[in-house]
């Protein structure tokens, strides 16, 4: 039953995936139609980070609430009919109404279903239940490019995703009943289940510090910030990059974007494997530096096929971080503060997925979108030297515990 379970929990990923990536594989054709500025696709960006944002701080009260199987169906149910009204939306006013709710569908699932599974399950299964969401972001741009290349209309792939969502839907309402039952009274252990947890740092004195004041908190979350703006920074700026700078077609370009996500979703479901192997410090630090040579690759001059090993590198790269140093939280700052830590840091990703990728539109806007691997790379470098202090306060921590 719990393994049941946990493949509605992969299910539920997928539908949180498959709007991410839509934004901006189809602004080209849809600024074009609306005659708005570059810069116009991160303000619409900024909007549906910034209802997951609001929506991850209030995560807490909603989840204990309601419980996660209620708030994962409405959230899915969100975000359908916000892609829905996508594919009718007459003018840009109308883009950022529906961008509210697409937000807003995000945030309280996915910190309450993160925080599930760091702190019930090993390593391996928090690599693909995000690794599922990459299946969701991948598909969203292969699907919009086969409309763009075909029937040349951007609506047709957001009605098509829209339908994909309801589906998700039909099948999370059906099982609601599962919910209840596997949440209310879980088959899985965080004692038999969570191996990785190192309890040594759980003590009654954290519990008398507020989240912030452990140390190493602060590093985590401008680490979390770096990932997040790297990450969506690439999704939505990547297209319009290899349009105006390396003059490829838009349904290329799509198609191009789509491989990074696929990057992405390859690499976390291998690095499910690896993990059973190799400790999560190592592959966050090992993805990093893929991913910093990856980013490499787009601004040297060379040959636009090159740009495509970059994309790949990327998302490989980029692929074992998220997922470990979600699950590395409850080792790093024990389990009594993990559900609290764990959404100040869905938050300031949010946040780096809200702020960051306007930037470089702004900047792009008034320079050239040119500079964009430039940002990417330093970025992934910000992310790289907070993660290198991170491991090295855990380290003396490890080595003090072990004096004791």
């Amino acid at each position: 039953m719990a393994t049941f379970f946990l493949l509605i929990i992969y299910l539920a990923f997928i539908s949180l995936g498959l709007p991410d990536s839509l934004l901006g594989v189809s602004w080209p054709m849809m600024q074009s139609e609306f005659g708005a500025p570059l810069e116009t696709a991160g303000l619409l960006f900024m909007t549906i980070a910034g209802g997951t944002i609001i929506s991850s701080f209030a995560s807490g009260a909603v989840l204990k609430r309601f419980g996660t199987g209620i708030v994962t169906f409405f959230s899915c149910l969100m975000t359908a009919g916000a892609l829905l009204g996508f594919h009718f939306a007459p003018s840009l006013f109308w883009l950022f109404i529906c961008a509210i709710p697409l937000g807003l569908g995000a945030g309280a699932v996915d910190s309450g279903l993160n925080n599930y599974v760091a702190s019930h399950y090993k390593a391996h299964h928090m690599s693909w239940l995000h690794c599922f969401w990459g299946v969701g972001a991948t598909l969203g741009p292969v699907i919009m490019a086969q409309f763009i290349s075909g029937q040349h209309s951007w609506r047709s792939g957001y009605l098509a995703i829209a339908g994909l969502q309801f589906v998700l839907v039909v099948i999370l309402f059906f099982t609601l009943p599962l919910w209840n039952k596997v949440g209310g009274n879980s088959a899985v252990s965080p004692a038999n289940e969570q191996e990785n947890t190192d309890q040594r740092y759980s003590g009654a004195d954290r519990k008398k510090q507020k989240p912030l004041q452990i140390r190493g908190v602060k590093l985590a979350l401008i680490t979390f910030l770096f990932y997040c703006g790297a990450e969506a920074t690439m999704g939505l700026w990547g297209s319009s990059f290899l349009i105006n700078v390396k003059e490829l077609s838009v349904d290329t370009a799509a198609k191009w974007v789509s491989i990074y996500y696929g990057g992405i979703t390859f690499g976390r479901f291998i690095t499910g494997f690896i993990t059973l192997k190799i400790r999560s410090r190592t592959l966050i630090r090992a993805g990093q530096i893929i991913a910093l040579a990856g980013a490499a690759f787009l601004f040297l001059p060379l040959p636009s096929t090159f740009s495509l090993t970059g994309f790949m590198m990327v998302g490989v790269g980029l692929a074992p971080i998220f997922p470990c140093m979600l699950h590395e939280t409850p080792t790093r700052f024990g389990q009594e503060q993990s559900q609290t830590i764990m959404g100040y840091q869905m938050a300031v990703a949010y946040t780096g997925s809200t702020f960051l990728p306007p930037l470089l539109g702004f900047l792009a806007a008034h320079i050239t979108i040119g500079i964009f691997p430039f940002v990417i790379a330093g970025f992934i470098a910000i992310m790289l030297l907070g993660s290198e202090k991170l491991n090295a306060i855990m380290k003396r921590k490890e080595l003090m515990s072990v004096k004791k």
